[in-house]
């Protein structure tokens, strides 16, 4: 059987699993995706540390990583748009096992990505309610308490599904939104009542380039500008995903580059650069510019409100694409077919709902256990980084190597942005070992996160052999079997 025969084959059969889940996904919903969990609400503070300089490196890193990005999932999604997404572009690509440590890699992202949320709620919700109960947000269990109870709700939304998580997500998008036009207008209130004698928020200044920028370029780049690849997971519970996903991406993208240069400016603006919240920079900047305005200053509790909001739908739309990861590689064999189970009223992944929601409640409190919230944040935050950047350079990889596995020729055009994808990925990698904040000990800072991937990539790859051996019989008999070239 030729690679084509074999690929097309996987198609079909991935197509024939997907038939069973409810379309629920349409253009709006996916726009509102792309927004919600591409701009985080962090980024907007680990730019601001640049200064004026801020524009040139967003610009930056538009060029060279954002739009081939979006030029990499747009072209994959139109040729393979299953569920499952990326694992289903690098089993095809690069092979069995490299498209299952893609997965692994993702899944383990999200997983530490979801247990940073934890940390981000929960100071975001200190803002709301610390002025009225301090004795309540400064207590040590606190952080704990917020993180589990957030874990819970975004399981139960997931166990109904999209036809509810949807409404989540488009509620949190809309927040988003909403939260950062009144970060944009801020620094002109502030203007106003002269507490800000001067704001130009389009003011540029030659970037200087140091170990320190790099780093944070690479962060803005991969951290901020990432994610279009994202939604592609739920492909299979889309409504005309080939042409959905690719459209959402096109008009969620420039939305998305305006939010983020303004955004920062503003903070950039009202914060001290040593004294940005790296965890929660929007509400502390919000704080800042209404301070003192009577009535206005009562519109900051609401937009902090607004900002849960939008952190809420994001979660929760994190866990829904990660629940499927493990239910695609059950389809394969290489996991067991619990995880492929779905409720028998909702159609959803439950064994895979409920497996995940356990390991993210244990990684959320170890990894606030013996630290600061600044450093737990940043410990989990730059892991999660490094697995995720595993899974980009496994992207971009595709059509530079795999270009003959493809359903369809890859121009040059799409390889040249593949390469300058790749070259962005690398660097990120290599500088998010180190923390951007002041840390006890940089040397155990980054031994932690080597620690953390030589030892999770270990256990992906005996899963997989594990695995491989279980489900060979099976993938054989459909004809699914791919070449092993990862």
């Amino acid at each position: 059987m030729s690679t084509v025969q074999t690929v097309e084959g996987r198609i079909s059969d991935v197509e024939a699993k997907s038939s069973h889940f409810r379309k629920e996904l349409r253009l709006v919903d996916l726009v509102l995706m792309q927004i919600l969990y591409v701009v985080g609400s962090i980024w907007v503070g680990t730019a601001a540390k640049l200064g004026s300089s801020h524009i040139a490196f967003w610009l930056l890193a538009v060029a060279l990583f954002y739009l081939p990005q979006a030029a990499v999932v747009i072209f994959l999604n139109r040729l393979m748009p299953l569920e499952g997404g990326i694992y289903q572009w690098a089993t095809v690509g690069l092979g069995e096992f490299a498209g299952f440590l893609v997965a692994w890699n993702l899944w383990a992202y999200t997983l530490l990505i979801i247990a940073t949320f934890g940390v981000i709620i929960s100071t975001n919700l200190s803002y709301l309610i610390g002025p009225i109960a301090p004795w309540l947000t400064g207590a040590p269990w606190y952080t704990a308490a917020v993180s589990s109870a957030a874990i819970v709700g975004m399981t139960a939304v997931s166990l109904f599904g999209l036809r509810i998580g949807k409404w989540v997500q488009n509620v949190g998008g809309a927040a988003q939104l909403l939260t950062y036009i009144a970060l944009i207008i801020v620094p002109f209130v502030a203007l106003r009542r002269g507490t800000l004698t001067q704001y130009h928020p389009m003011a540029a200044s030659v970037p200087t380039i140091t170990p320190l920028s790099i780093n944070i370029f690479s962060k803005m780049a991969l951290g901020a500008l990432s994610g279009f690849e994202y939604v592609a997971i739920l492909a299979g519970e889309t409504r005309s995903p080939a042409r959905t996903i690719g459209r959402s991406v096109s008009i969620a993208a420039p939305i998305i580059v305006l939010m983020f240069i303004f955004g920062t400016s503003s903070v950039s603006a009202l914060v001290p650069a040593d004294k940005i919240d790296l965890a929660s920079p929007i509400p502390q900047t919000l704080t800042i510019g209404f301070h003192g305005m009577g009535f206005a200053e009562r519109v900051v509790p609401a937009l902090i409100f607004l900002l849960l909001l939008r952190q809420l739908g994001s979660v929760t739309m994190l866990f829904a694409g990660n629940t499927r990861l493990p239910m695609v590689a059950g389809w394969d064999g290489l996991l067991p077919a619990w995880f492929t189970r779905l409720h028998p009223r909702f159609r959803t992944p439950v064994n895979s709902i409920l497996f995940v929601a356990a390991v993210i409640l244990v990684l959320t409190l170890a990894g606030q256990a013996g630290v600061g919230v600044q450093e737990a944040f940043q410990l989990l935050d730059n892991a999660a980084g490094v697995f995720y950047t595993l899974t980009y350079l496994a992207l971009f990889a595709i059509p530079l190597v795999a270009a003959h596995r493809l359903p369809g020729r890859v121009p040059l055009w799409l390889k040249a942005a593949s390469a300058s994808g790749f070259v962005v990925s690398l660097i990120y990698c290599v500088f998010s070992v180190f923390p951007i904040i002041e840390v006890a000990s940089w040397q155990q800072f980054a031994a932690k996160i080597i620690a953390v991937l030589v030892v999770a990539n270990l256990i992906g790859a005996s899963i997989y052999m594990v695995g491989r051996r279980r489900g060979t019989a099976r993938r054989a008999t459909n004809g699914t079997d791919l070449p092993n070239g990862g």
